[in-house]
């Protein structure tokens, strides 16, 4: 008779995302991707009355932010025993993460899609040390809870299906990230009176206008050109 624990090994050699693998942590991104997704528009459902798309690309439920700060997670934390280690990590982790990816999608974009610079102890708008714990505490759950049942249900899909649904997700993702990221570029050139100097870039002027675009990212601002700023 074989014992569970045999059974689990023989589950974990043949899977297709045994360990932290590439292909699990695929799987991770896609999760952290439709949860953190999921998490906005129902916080800001339950605090607004209003239903607001906060996908972070054009096509499907998706926020890549969330998707890669799961995996970050996973690599840097799942490790650690200690509840406070995790926390305390996460925090100061995810505190530089969410200050990046503000400071980011301004230098490249023009726009931000969050600004704290009312809340206290706000770090120059893009992250404050209270939200920095509470992605410290988010990472713990991630890590600790989700992380390990996920694994779990991951590692028992078939060979073959799992592989060609990972590849359809990266494939799908990767275009959307680039089509989606593309276009806010280019529309943060646009609205400064560059010119497109590529058929994609007037493809873009074209079909993704500022209209579409706020439709898509209502919770994104345009910053003021330098010369708005300076009274010009």
């Amino acid at each position: 008779m074989t014992s569970p624990a045999k059974n689990r090994k023989t589950v974990k050699a043949q899977s297709f995302a045994a360990g932290v693998s590439f292909y699990k942590m695929a799987w991770v991104f896609v999760l952290g991707c439709v949860l953190g997704t999921w998490y906005e528009e129902i916080l800001t459902y339950v605090t607004t009355g209003v239903y607001e798309s906060r996908a972070g690309v054009m096509y499907g439920p998706f926020n890549p932010l969330y998707g890669t700060g799961f995996v970050i997670a996973v690599l840097l934390l799942h490790r650690l025993k200690r509840w406070f280690s995790v926390v305390l990590v996460g925090a100061i982790v995810f505190g530089a993460f969410e200050y990046g990816a503000n400071w980011a999608q301004e230098f490249f974009t023009g726009s931000v899609s969050w600004d704290y610079s009312e809340l206290p102890l706000n770090i120059l708008g893009r992250t404050t040390i209270h939200y920095a714990l509470f992605w410290g505490l988010l990472a713990f759950v991630m890590v600790k809870g989700v992380y390990p049942i996920f694994s779990r249900l991951i590692e028992r899909f078939p060979h073959r299906i799992g592989l060609a649904v990972t590849w359809f997700f990266i494939v799908f993702l990767s275009l959307n990230m680039f089509v989606s990221y593309s276009a806010l570029i280019r529309q943060g050139l646009r609205v400064r009176g560059v010119e497109p100097f590529t058929p994609l870039g007037e493809f873009y002027d074209d079909y993704y206008t500022d209209e579409k675009i706020s439709e898509l990212f209502p919770n994104m601002q345009l910053l003021p050109k330098e010369d708005e700023e300076n009274g010009e």
